[in-house]
């Protein structure tokens, strides 16, 4: 089904697995889909940032978004096509949702430095993929460099009825959703889903600020389906208190440069992928870096028995 502005809850940004000679790894693609599914999430984002995308082949792009699509059955996948080209992200666009994605995520050049130019790409952007397919607009300015303030994300909105979420990944970012959400309260803005990302860095907050959950790769993104149920069910002192435990593993995870690289590390730890492998050019972690993180996972799983190592 194609994704709506009603959409909700958590959509965890999936890593690509690769073997150690960097060929991807499409069992392991298949394990990750299985622990989405049983750890509650309500969709999945593949091909972005965290997915490795710029060091994909086009063929192996496809494979890897068909695979997570067939894995993760009814659930709603959204799949990141942004290009230097618009043939590019037309053609990878018009093939996922052909297979049953159910979005795609566009983000924007380095390059746009205007407000004009930032609406006027998203403009030339939905003519290329196609008005019929349901987008979603991914905020990222401290890797993108390009700002967009709540006004152009309300004209972007506003101009095209197939932007149906925000991935809000500012910082400082909550007065940003308040924002948005005043917008929409006052009738200048229609309804939108609004996802958060930067790890789940300040989810604890911005669900209280009326973001609809997360859309982050965080290596237990079952700490984010249970702290975006419990902000909803009015539960904030435990949504809290789960948060904070996991707050620690969290800062560590957001370093750059080597944040890919502790994510996928915990991910083979907790045997959810096979390796930590990434494709070249890649950041690695050293013994101690290593280290620090198996302290970080022990002294987590005092208050939360999922992060004991299954595991490499």
């Amino acid at each position: 089904m194609p994704l709506t502005a009603d959409a909700a809850g958590v959509f965890p940004i999936a890593p690509t697995p690769f073997h150690p000679d960097g060929s991807v790894d499409f069992g392991s693609i298949d394990r990750l889909c299985a622990a989405y599914r049983g750890c509650g999430a309500n969709g999945l984002t593949v091909l972005g940032i965290l997915g490795e995308a710029p060091k994909l082949e086009p063929d192996e792009s496809l494979a890897i978004a068909f695979r997570f699509i067939a894995g993760m059955g009814d659930l709603p996948v959204v799949v990141g096509v942004s290009a230097s080209g618009f043939a590019a992200m037309r053609a990878l666009a018009r093939a996922v949702m052909d297979k049953g994605a159910a979005a795609v995520m566009i983000a924007p050049p380095p390059h746009l430095r205007t407000d004009d130019q930032i609406t006027a790409y998203y403009a030339q952007a939905v003519e290329a993929v196609g008005a019929d397919v349901p987008f979603v607009i991914q905020d990222y300015p401290l890797t993108l460099t390009v700002q967009m303030a709540p006004e152009v994300i309300r004209r972007i909105v506003e101009a095209h009825p197939s932007c149906v979420m925000l991935k809000h990944e500012d910082w400082p970012g909550l007065e940003k959703i308040s924002t948005l959400r005043a917008f929409t309260a006052q009738g200048r803005m229609r309804h939108i889903s609004i996802l958060t990302g930067n790890g789940g860095l300040f989810l604890d907050f911005e669900t209280e600020r009326r973001a609809d959950g997360a859309m982050t790769g965080y290596a237990f993104p079952e700490m984010l389906v249970d702290v975006v149920r419990l902000a909803r069910d009015g539960a904030r002192e435990a949504a809290h208190d789960l948060f904070d435990a996991h707050l620690p593993l969290l800062r560590y995870e957001q370093q750059p440069g080597i944040g890919l690289a502790v994510r996928k590390y915990v991910l083979a730890a907790r045997g959810l992928i096979a390796g930590d492998t990434q494709r070249k050019p890649a950041a690695t972690l050293s013994a101690t870096a290593r280290a620090e993180v198996d302290y970080l996972l022990a002294r987590l799983a005092r208050h939360d028995p999922r992060a004991l190592r299954t595991g490499a």
